[in-house]
């Protein structure tokens, strides 16, 4: 082989080294594209980014009265819900509903949710899904707008519609515009698709969903049988044990976790946390 063969070669050599493969890079970055986000990558800088809002309303009591008694009340509900959940993968999303309205069910979700988001370990998703009466964004002093009936209606892409409230790593999934048949969207297949999404979107994250309550209306049921276990809540010399009953009994095939008694000692509750009610008047509104 002559010098410039020689030479010739070693240039081909060189070039090919030049055009190896390239090393796949090991960041991901944050998309509100599902697809783009791998599942069980946490993404903590999401919640930074806000800061945390002055919480005037007494029913929060875990966010502003922390150290309260009742809020410890909430902080062993959560201690239980861990365990009782952690036991088995991916049993993170939660559905919290009662008999008929006024038990306190939207005020459980919301403490609880709050007290599971200010633990470092977890990301709490929440969402409104109570289509007839939503009162989480009002609760949490927030302006309500696009959310979970755009989503599954229009097609709006959940991550372009949550709102981070900056307590801990809690962000919400407000109700959306008013619809007339609430079973309509709930029944749907974009629906079951939208939970299994935001379940399996974060190894880290709690999703609770409050729901109406299970006697007046059927979305309640029909949430059961898409989450991974129900919260049932009743109120003490409120709640009708007849109607409780039946409640319970429409739950027999769902993952039934517990019921959290509301209202069972003035001394500890306080009075006046839980009563609220006007689902009726909202139905006929809507």
């Amino acid at each position: 082989m002559s010098r410039i063969e020689k030479a010739l070669e070693r240039a081909a050599q060189k070039r090919a080294g030049e055009h190896s493969e390239p090393q796949p890079r090991m960041d991901v970055e944050a998309s509100s594209n599902p697809s783009a986000i791998p599942t069980g990558v946490p993404n903590y800088a999401a919640f930074e980014q806000v800061p945390r809002p002055s919480v005037a309303n007494p029913c929060l009591v875990t966010a502003n009265d922390p150290n309260s008694p009742i809020s410890e009340q909430y902080r062993k509900l959560k201690s239980l819900l861990i365990k009782m959940t952690r036991s088995e993968q991916s049993r993170n999303s939660l559905l919290v509903t009662s008999t008929v309205g006024g038990e306190g069910k939207t005020v459980t979700a919301l403490n609880l949710a709050i007290t599971l988001a200010q633990e470092y370990d977890h990301t709490v998703l929440l969402i409104e899904a109570d289509l007839r009466r939503p009162t989480i964004m009002s609760y949490l002093g927030l302006q309500s707008g696009v959310g979970l009936a755009d989503c599954i209606l229009d097609g709006v892409d959940v991550g372009e519609v949550l709102v981070k409230t900056g307590i801990g790593k809690l962000s919400v999934l407000p109700a959306g515009r008013p619809v007339k048949d609430p079973v309509e969207v709930f029944s749907s297949v974009r629906m079951a698709k939208l939970l299994q999404e935001v379940k399996t979107r974060y190894s880290d994250r709690f999703v609770i969903v409050d729901s109406t309550p299970l006697l007046p209306f059927a979305e309640g049921q029909i949430l059961a049988h898409l989450v991974d276990s129900v919260v049932f809540v009743a109120r003490q010399d409120y709640t009708p044990f007849d109607k409780l009953k039946e409640a319970l009994a429409s739950l027999k095939s769902s993952n039934l976790l517990g019921v959290v008694c509301n209202d069972i000692d003035g001394g500890i509750t306080g009075s006046g946390y839980y009563g609220y009610y006007g689902y009726y008047k909202y139905a006929q509104k809507s």
